[in-house]
């Protein structure tokens, strides 16, 4: 899809890519530039908020690391150290 950068730098996002990614008037973009690849990504209003839960459902590294310890522990007590 192109598009064209107008004379005040401006650039019209196709209304089907506003729809899908729900950008309305006033909504605030970032420009990032990743080595000669520009990218618009729309800013989250509340960042924490949105990222909450989107690791859920997986293995708990935390008490993965808690239990190896634990055993360690118990090897280490059974060696007499």
């Amino acid at each position: 899809m192109n598009v064209t950068v107008s004379d005040k730098g401006w650039v019209v996002i196709p209304a089907g890519l506003r729809k899908k990614y729900n950008l309305k008037p006033g909504t605030a973009v970032q420009v990032v530039d990743y080595g000669g690849v520009l990218v618009l990504v729309p800013e989250l209003a509340d960042p924490v908020q949105q990222a909450a839960g989107m690791l859920k459902g997986g293995k708990s590294l935390t008490r993965a690391l808690l239990a190896e310890h634990k055993a360690e522990q118990r090897k280490e007590k059974a060696l007499g150290r």
